[in-house]
């Protein structure tokens, strides 16, 4: 065995400076601890400082006192040493040791420490100094608290569990994950010092070293122990919850939920705000109803941030009473729901056609609440009109906004007053939106011509269409088969029967835009061209609906 060394250290208490020599002394036969060291020291008549921590007393040697240090580590130390991470492999099953232990002569050694220096502890209470390590550990004073831990460690003393996790809480924040696992390894000799928040740390530590996934991967493998599920808490749930919603990991958060429904734990206000959150961010709204339904069950009141997810969860499953409840819920408590559950609200009131409601929650919002309007309020009242068929209210409004400029008029405030003058017949006030939308630079959808093309469809005017259609196809949008049904409609009340054509011609065979073609011929009792037309599709193979039959059979019958 080579040189061995021992870190003898000198403390002075006025600037907690930490002063030491170091020389080298070739290993005798015997077997070097801490009382060894000691001895060694009496007899060499060496000078030593009583330094005083709070109540703790801790005896160290001077400057010139030679020091005696343990060369012999693990690898794992060792690579520490040299800058490397270490880390234990919890994938592989928790085995990895990664506190270096030498034993010699069949006699175990204490752990080496690290790049921190021992002090010989003269007080004994494991009390006492579990509370000073708590202190420490909560001062973030790293290298104090980690050698008052080592030295508790090599003096056969064992730090409480609460002084032990706030030890790890430090280290975490200190961004120290050499020594963090290596205090975890010390906690794992026990199962006493285990406790559901020792894990949580230990799950964060991975994932700061690793990521959230291999911090997931190493909580599955620490749920196949019996030996360790029995630490298991609300806490370590909520981090587990936590880490799968930073990767959107929908499916491990509903596992991890339905485990600690399975324990019988009951979760916390974090536990369902956290689970209300991520349902909602990733779309799985039903579950976020499960889980606000179990909270509201066990008596737990939920925080802001889950309410306002609430509200819009609410909103895509059309359940406007319990948005407006929750939305009430949160006045009557003081709180401030945003601009975004606001809109939430909004818009699932008017998708059910509540338009007083919708109205009077825009008031609070505005007067209670102080919040100013953006485009997606005033969308969401359009749409609360419109759902009223209020189709006159809906132009009036947007008709306020765009030249109050009260925000900024996008294709979805446009298209909710085009739809109101198709369904009013506003051809002429459809067409100057149009123009309107093209000339400020607002994208133009194949929907929004097809809006225009339906309001000169139900007033009548056929040219109009056709132009509009024409307009379309120049400026490169592409028409659909909604286009090409609400065009066959406008030419043959137009009478346009060349144009009715023409469209056919052009388009791909589509057994909808014939029977349209044929209804409207039927119906202006323009038989010939109807079963020319019938003739034509059966050829194409196209097979015709029921009515088209019918009609065609009816009119062979009076031929």
């Amino acid at each position: 065995m080579g040189d061995v060394w021992l870190s003898p250290v000198s403390i002075t208490c006025t600037s907690n400076q930490l002063d030491y020599g170091c020389y080298p002394v070739k290993k005798s036969c015997f077997h070097w601890s801490l009382c060894h060291s000691l001895d060694l020291a009496l007899t060499m008549k060496l000078k030593r400082r009583r330094l005083a921590y709070g109540n703790v007393k801790m005896e160290s040697f001077s400057s010139g006192t030679k020091r005696i240090c343990f060369s012999k580590v693990s690898s794992a130390l060792e690579r520490s040493s040299n800058g490397e991470t270490m880390a234990l492999d919890f994938e592989s099953g928790l085995k990895e040791n990664l506190s270096g232990f030498f034993v010699e002569d069949e006699v175990e050694e204490k752990p080496e420490v690290d790049k921190s220096r021992i002090h010989f502890l003269e007080e004994r209470d494991e009390e006492m100094l579990s509370k000073r390590l708590l202190k420490l550990s909560r001062l973030d004073k790293v290298r104090s608290a980690s050698e008052l831990f080592d030295s508790m460690r090599l003096s056969g003393l064992q730090p409480n569990p609460h002084a032990c996790n706030s030890l790890l809480s430090c280290l975490l924040r200190s961004g120290n994950l050499p020594k963090l696992f290596t205090v975890f390894d010390f906690m794992r000799t026990k199962d006493d010092n285990l406790t559901g928040h020792t894990y949580s740390l230990l799950l964060k530590a991975v994932s700061e070293l690793k990521g959230s996934d291999s911090a997931l991967r190493t909580f599955r493998e620490l749920e196949k122990d019996p030996k360790h599920k029995s630490h298991f808490d609300v806490v370590l749930y909520n981090t587990v919850v936590s880490l799968s919603g930073r990767v959107n990991n929908v499916q491990e958060t509903e596992r991890v939920w339905r485990a600690m429904q399975s324990d019988g734990l009951i979760g916390t206000e974090v536990t369902y705000s956290l689970l209300v959150s991520i349902f909602v961010r990733c779309g799985r709204t039903e579950l976020a109803l499960d889980a606000y339904d179990e909270m509201i069950s066990n008596n737990v009141s939920p925080r802001e941030d889950a309410m306002q997810a609430m509200i819009s969860a609410c909103t895509k499953e059309e359940r406007w009473s319990l948005a407006l409840k929750i939305f009430r819920s949160m006045l009557k408590k003081g709180m401030k729901p945003n601009l975004v559950a606001c809109n939430a609200l909004i818009n699932s009131l008017a998708k059910a056609g509540k338009v007083g409601l919708v109205f009077k929650v825009y008031s609070v919002v505005v007067k209670s609440l102080g919040h100013k309007p953006d485009e997606y309020t005033w969308n969401a009242l359009l749409t609360g009109l419109y759902k009223a068929n209020r189709y006159d209210d809906v132009l009036q409004l947007f008709d306020m906004v765009r030249s109050e400029r009260l925000c900024c008029v996008n294709e979805y405030l446009y298209n909710t007053a085009l739809v109101s003058c198709q369904k009013l017949g506003s051809w002429e006030k459809a067409v100057k939106l149009l123009y309107e939308m093209e000339g400020s630079g607002v994208t133009v959808s194949t929907s929004s011509y097809n809006l225009v093309i339906s309001a000169c469809e139900k007033s009548r005017q056929s040219k109009v269409a056709l132009r509009v259609y024409e307009h379309m196809v120049i400026r490169g949008c592409e028409p659909d088969t909604f286009t090409y049904l609400s065009l066959i409609r406008s030419c043959v009340w137009g009478s346009l029967w060349g144009e009715v054509k023409d469209i056919l011609k052009k388009v791909e065979p589509d057994v909808s835009l014939y029977n349209a073609a044929i209804h409207g011929m039927c119906l202006r009792r323009e038989f010939k061209l109807a079963k020319e037309l019938y003739v034509e599709m059966r050829e194409m193979g196209l097979e015709p609906d029921g009515k088209t039959r019918a009609m065609m059979l009816q009119n062979l019958k009076r031929h």
